[in-house]
């Protein structure tokens, strides 16, 4: 059965009041347009469009929670949450727990009697939140995971350099951060190690932290001067990120924590992988993401929202990575598919046409499915629907193996293998 829905974008302040209407051609309402979600998720179900398909239930939650087999088949929940994303503005650096602690994090705040909706509360589900996020603008501007510490004392000696302060020794002026500048650490302290130490310095605030926020910004503008272009290359995008975070959030501890992340450009089909543990914030752009229904979410900066800091740094995940790109795979011209490590979801990517005329696909289960091009034909086992460009629809697993045909594109979100 094909289940038409719609929902309203959230108006987060960081969402564009453009992008999400351009690229749907839905109204433009002149307010802030920041995350379209598609799916069960309590906080914003999905709006049923012609009730009389699911026994009067108006949202997709009331009807999973009224009729599971009917609308999953199997299971009693919709393991993931599809979302349309637009950043204007950089969102909170954030982290999400694994299952383990998730589990353990929900359970003891249960015990503790912290209402669900306490704005301290850390744990609102016990279940993680992996996430894929796939750019649709041109270029996409992300922080992602703790960056080699060997990069970290490059920027922070090159900022030491170009500032050229003779009012204090480099490590007066840097703090703790004078194990960054080492050449390397001792045998008794990993890099993740002297990370985790920097950041728990930071997050805990004060007067310190407060003047090395602001040395951190004056010399990074001065950096910033053509007259220093040679450089600073290849780190001026993280230098511009920390002017413009200070612009955002002035004096926020989490200006200092974005020199020690990777900072990613994604361009238009690109994608990133966030597991639990990877700490993280969307700087700019227009994206798909995918992630695990839940709304586990630990915040380390760029906020004003609610910060625990213990219970953030048992989170992190602390050793250097590189980029977590994640390349899709294309069993069938016309079909890429964004597959993690994970059983919770899949995404593809489905495009028809000229080239292409039609494309088949199976999803394991309960799909959703959004029309970002074009118009778009599903067709399944029971029936079928023309999908318009902002049209999305859920799709009940009765339908089996889907064969797409028209001329556009269409994103579709199912359960993982």
């Amino acid at each position: 059965m094909f289940v038409s829905i719609v929902n309203t974008p959230r108006d987060y302040a960081w969402g564009s009041s453009t992008a999400i209407p351009e690229l749907l051609g839905t109204p433009d309402t002149d307010e802030p347009q920041a995350e379209l979600w598609l799916g069960a998720h309590p906080g914003s179900p999905s709006r049923v469009v012609d009730t009389a398909l699911t026994g009067g239930a108006t949202d997709l939650a009331a009807w999973i929670a009224a009729d599971p087999a009917r609308a999953l088949g199997k299971g009693t929940s919709l393991p993931y949450l599809l979302k349309i994303l637009a950043a204007a503005h950089p969102l909170s650096l954030q982290a999400h727990p694994s299952r383990e602690i998730a589990q353990e994090g929900f359970d003891r705040e249960n015990a503790a009697g912290v209402p669900l909706d306490a704005p301290h509360r850390n744990y609102k589900d016990a279940h993680h939140k992996p996430e894929i996020i796939v750019a649709l603008s041109p270029t996409f501007e992300a922080l992602c995971g703790f960056r080699p510490l060997v990069e970290v004392r490059e920027i922070v000696d090159l900022l030491v350099m170009i500032d050229g302060s003779q009012v204090a020794p480099r490590w007066e002026l840097y703090g703790p951060m004078v194990h960054l500048l080492e050449d390397s650490v001792t045998e008794h302290e990993t890099d993740a190690e002297v990370l985790e130490s920097v950041v728990a310095w930071v997050l805990g605030g004060g007067p310190e932290v407060e003047a090395l926020v602001g040395h951190l910004v004056r010399t990074t503008e001065k950096a910033l001067h053509p007259a220093h272009a040679h450089l600073t290359d290849p780190y001026t995008p993280s230098l511009e990120t920390v002017v413009r975070l200070h612009e955002e959030y002035p004096g926020d501890p989490g200006i200092i924590i974005s020199i020690l992340l990777n900072r990613v450009t994604l361009t238009a089909g690109q994608a990133l992988y966030l597991p639990a543990g990877n700490i993280h914030a969307y700087l700019r752009g227009l994206g798909v993401e995918l992630m695990a229904a839940s709304d586990n979410v630990l915040r380390g900066g760029l906020t004003p929202k609610h910060i625990d800091v213990p219970e953030l740094l048992q989170v992190l995940d602390f050793d250097s990575i590189a980029v977590p790109y994640l390349e899709p795979t294309s069993p069938v011209p016309g079909l890429q598919l964004f597959q993690p490590d994970i059983d919770d979801f899949v995404l593809a990517r489905i495009e028809v046409g000229e080239d292409v005329a039609s494309v088949a696909y199976p999803p394991r289960g309960a799909a959703i499915a959004i029309c970002i091009e074009g118009s778009v034909t599903l067709s399944g086992a029971t029936g079928s629907i023309t999908l318009e460009r902002g049209d999305s629809v859920f799709i009940t697993p009765q339908e089996g193996e889907l064969t797409a045909t028209g001329t556009g594109v269409v994103f579709l979100a199912a359960p993982g293998e």
